[in-house]
């Protein structure tokens, strides 16, 4: 048993007889004769097994002491694995204790081999445990952070050809792939494709949102950390990088990351191993590593504001995906299929496009890319009256259809409103992150929904 055992017995004599008969057995073993310094103890280190007396006190025998540590152990460390010693054999007493959570229950004076074979047994309990604790959080953290998205990827546009071109060459190597584009453009759904189709694409596939995680916790949500690192570290958890260990770490808004958190994600990288916070033991991984972003990284690279050799790290592969603006008759194969998806979810199964309809539809520039045309979809859908949609069912805004002559120019007031909507649609209805985007104040964002009854 390469662990670490807790001898707990206010008997020194008995304390003492039980370390010589079991250092061998153990890798470390620590003695204490006053319960009192036990969550002291188990607070500090980390035990594979608690051997604890029943009974403490002069002349009581009911077991009701040792019961009372019983539950204070298990409450700091509930995958403690505690046998039970006591020279009072009762079986109700034995009952109440496994009842209670205790591994086993041995009576002195003991049997060598038999509280030896008690140990080993707790021992392997609790490796069992920790193993199956690991396992649920590992699925939880997949089923959190796999990308809740089932679109296939859409489009017979020379551009997306290109694009599934370079997909069917990279996703069977291990190359680390950096995947830009403006916003909405679905740059997640490249990164699932090269997933599913690369030699882990039965192994885990774990997203993050960088945006979403504080320079804090960056290290505690990547890297995980022990029981007690920090003032509410009140169990060990397992990191993002350790989860996502034999599958795909998808990082995405990569152009969001500090200077500091970089500088992490960097070492990490290059040495292929982690340190939970608060631990000092390196945490080998295997990842393929995918990033994204909508921002200009050589830009933010030659602004100082991107590490050089993070950018070179993650960038073996570039795959750019093109705005909808540029994808040509994809525009119409899209609005085809998030029309079917909204006409069934809304129970209007025989809605179609007027062909004027789907010529306006073309000749908007879609800012906001795939992500503005499934909400517009979904919006006409909602309020259509008829069974044919009529351009005059889409709510877009003319300030950004192709241009033509003699046509009116849209007043400031009009593209402040329009970008207003666009960065709400782009983030989900988040004012937080849509004033991020348009570099504004929060306050200001809402400040301006108000004056334009958004």
């Amino acid at each position: 048993m390469n662990g670490k055992l807790l001898i707990v017995d206010d008997h020194k004599h008995v304390l003492k007889a039980l370390i010589q008969l079991l250092e061998p057995e153990f890798d470390s073993i620590t003695g204490i004769s006053n319960p009192n310094q036990i969550l002291s103890y188990i607070n500090k280190e980390e035990y594979d097994v608690v051997l604890l007396d029943m009974n403490f006190s002069a002349g009581v025998n009911t077991g009701n002491e040792g019961i009372y540590w019983l539950n204070r152990i298990l409450k700091s460390d509930p995958l403690a694995a505690v046998v039970m010693i006591t020279a009072y054999s009762d079986v109700n007493l034995a009952v109440r204790a496994i009842k209670e959570g205790a591994t086993d229950f041995v009576v002195k004076p003991w049997d060598n081999n038999k509280l030896i074979t008690s140990l080993q047994t707790a021992f392997k309990l609790r490796q069992t445990k920790i193993e199956n604790k690991k396992l649920r959080d590992r699925q939880k953290q997949i089923n959190k952070g796999i990308i809740n998205q089932s679109d296939p990827l859409i489009g017979k546009s020379q551009q997306i050809e290109n694009v599934l071109q370079v997909i069917k060459k990279v996703a069977r190597t291990e190359a680390n792939v950096l995947v830009i584009g403006e916003n909405g453009t679905g740059k997640e759904l490249i990164v699932k494709e090269i997933h599913n189709n690369s030699r882990r694409a039965d192994e885990a596939f774990i997203s993050i949102d960088i945006g979403t995680i504080t320079e804090t916790l960056f290290e505690s949500e990547m890297f995980g950390h022990i029981k007690g690192a920090f003032t509410d570290a009140r169990e060990d958890k397992t990191g993002w990088f350790e989860t996502a260990s034999g599958g795909t770490l998808f990082l995405d808004e990569i152009g969001n990351l500090s200077l500091t958190m970089q500088s992490k994600l960097l070492t990490a990288i290059q040495n292929r191993v982690i340190h939970k916070v608060g631990s000092k033991t390196p945490i080998p991984f295997d990842i393929r590593l995918i990033c994204a972003t909508n921002k200009n990284l050589d830009e933010l690279v030659s602004n100082n504001l991107f590490r050089e050799d993070l950018y070179y790290r993650i960038n073996t592969i570039v795959i750019e995906i093109p705005p909808l603006r540029d994808r040509g008759e994809d525009i119409v194969l899209l609005a085809e299929h998030f029309l079917k998806e909204y006409a069934a979810k809304y129970e209007k199964f025989s809605l179609k496009f007027s062909s004027k309809t789907l010529d306006k539809l073309m000749k908007y520039t879609w800012p906001g890319n795939v992500r503005e045309l499934r909400h517009t979809i979904e919006k006409a859908v909602i309020l259509s009256d008829s069974d044919i949609l009529m351009p005059e069912d889409f709510i877009i805004s003319h300030t950004t259809l192709q241009p033509s002559l003699n046509q009116k120019p849209p007043t400031f007031a009009e593209i402040e409103k329009q970008a207003l909507q666009i960065a709400l649609d782009n983030n989900n209805g988040s004012v937080l992150k849509a004033s991020q985007e348009l570099e504004i104040a929060r306050q200001t964002m809402y400040n301006k929904m108000l004056k334009y009854d958004l």
